[in-house]
């Protein structure tokens, strides 16, 4: 059994549907081909694009008492998708998916109503508002498929995804969302259905709508997926697959046609955009395949990553970069020859829920670097109580990433004379020595992916599509 993950642009409007309606036909053509006992697939969905950010705009309206201005992105929303669910073929199926979407609709009026009185949004109320999006999206796609003839059937993912109730940002429990999704889907599998929930969105174990954070549709195929033991997990997106580089940075990346789950880690940590790092850690768990697949090009093959891949002859596997970053250097001579300085230091950064990507240390100073500047104010003014504190804005972090780094020492070599005379402001090599990491100045991206793209993927050929 394979779970289907569409993301927004492949559930964007009517034509996106049909698209996705064929990719379904065609995996179950393949299943019934292999005999599989409970074909499926399962079908987990995005949001509309761009629906999500919408809705986060009429929370904030809401809050902010602009009540005109919230109903009336609510009503653009409301006829969005209307005309999307004119996709779904039967009457009777397309009068109960637009009844489903003016129940969803209503319910969120008569919440931004009570919400501009409050003039407050709690995270608890922001994840009922957000997650609509999905919930709504999954009823129309379920709807299409079943008017298809494929046997769609709408599951709840408050009802199969159990999650901690930390709003916002909600952690997904396992065992109590394996016992929901075997309980729920298995049944429907064993019956013939496809069924179709809703990705981001969960909820607690008193019913509690939570959502799982931006990006978690992502991370829903995956949590799906590991429960239910899937052969393979599809994230069906509008890109070939995982790049070499950024295709807006660096013209003809090519595709990475395998490669390993901590590349894929440490790529999506560090920048690149197709895959969200947490979706990697459910399918380690049980060592299932996650292949990145184009919902506009549904022929070609794709990205499979696994745990392990075979070698390859470029060294690197791809490039990644961050921009939008800023380093903070810590300097004290208290550092010298004590113990406990850095438990001081990072709890700084603990305290003010402010993750860090790249460390440096030497005998007196410390520097580090953050792309959340929410809480920096208070940061430096902790720090500074037993240190000297600096800030170096505008700044960007490149990594080269590959397991060939491992093995080939010269390939090291071979980075920083690509990099040439750009200055670089700090250097990391983990312990696992997959990734060689460096910040540099913004304005410095473009100047170093290219040098480093020429350098290890020109002579391969272009063949990534952006």
């Amino acid at each position: 059994m394979v779970v289907m993950k569409f993301g927004g642009t492949s559930v964007a409007d009517q034509a996106a549907i049909e698209r996705l309606m064929g990719i379904v036909a065609r995996q179950r053509e393949q299943d019934a081909a292999a005999a599989d006992a409970a074909p499926g697939p399962v079908v987990v969905v995005s949001a509309l694009s761009g629906v999500t950010d919408r809705l986060l705009g009429v929370a904030a309206e809401a809050g902010a008492g602009d009540n005109e201005g919230a109903r009336h992105n609510l009503r653009d929303l409301r006829a969005r998708h209307m005309t999307v669910a004119e996709v779904v073929a039967d009457d009777a199926l397309r009068a109960a998916a637009r009844a489903d979407i003016d129940r969803a609709f209503d319910e969120l009026e008569r919440i931004v109503d009570a919400l501009g009185v409050l003039r407050e949004v709690s995270p608890r109320w922001l994840d009922t508002i957000a997650a609509t999006g999905e919930i709504v999206s999954s009823r129309i796609v379920a709807a299409a498929l079943a008017a298809r003839g494929l046997h769609g059937a709408w599951v709840d993912a408050r009802q199969v995804i159990v999650t901690s109730a930390e709003h916002t940002a909600a952690v997904p429990q396992f065992p109590e969302t394996t016992a929901a999704l075997e309980a729920t889907v298995r049944p429907l599998l064993a019956a013939g259905h496809v069924p179709v929930l809703g990705g981001f969105v969960g909820a607690t174990k008193d019913g509690v709508t939570t959502t799982l954070g931006r990006g978690g549709s992502d991370f829903s195929g995956a949590i799906v997926g590991s429960c239910l033991h899937a052969a393979e997990i599809q994230i069906w997106t509008d890109v070939d697959g995982m790049l070499t580089a950024d295709p807006r940075v660096v013209a003809n990346p090519r595709v990475v046609p395998h490669i390993s789950f901590a590349e894929a880690s440490e790529l999506a940590y560090f920048g690149a955009k197709v895959l969200h790092p947490a979706t990697i850690q459910p399918a380690v768990a049980r060592d299932i395949p996650v292949r990145i697949l184009n919902s506009k090009r549904a022929e070609a093959p794709g990205t499979l990553i696994t745990a392990n891949r075979p070698p390859s002859d470029l060294g690197l596997t791809a490039l990644a970069s961050k921009k939008h970053v800023t380093v903070v250097d810590i300097t004290s001579t208290r550092m010298l020859m004590a113990h406990g300085f850095l438990r001081r230091l990072f709890e700084v950064f603990e305290r003010n829920k402010t993750p860090v990507d790249v460390v440096t240390t030497s005998e007196v100073s410390v520097s580090v670097t953050v792309d959340d500047r929410r809480r920096l104010p208070a940061i430096v003014e902790a720090l500074s109580e037993f240190a000297e504190v600096s800030l170096e804005h505008e700044m960007a972090i490149v990594c080269a990433v590959g397991e060939g780094l491992n093995t080939e020492p010269r390939l090291v070599a071979r980075v920083f004379d690509a990099v040439g005379d750009v200055p670089v402001k700090l250097l990391s090599q983990a312990a696992t020595r997959r990734n060689i990491t460096f910040v540099i100045r913004e304005t410095d991206v473009p100047l170093v992916l290219g040098r480093l793209h020429d350098a290890f993927f020109a002579s391969a050929g272009a063949g990534g599509r952006a």
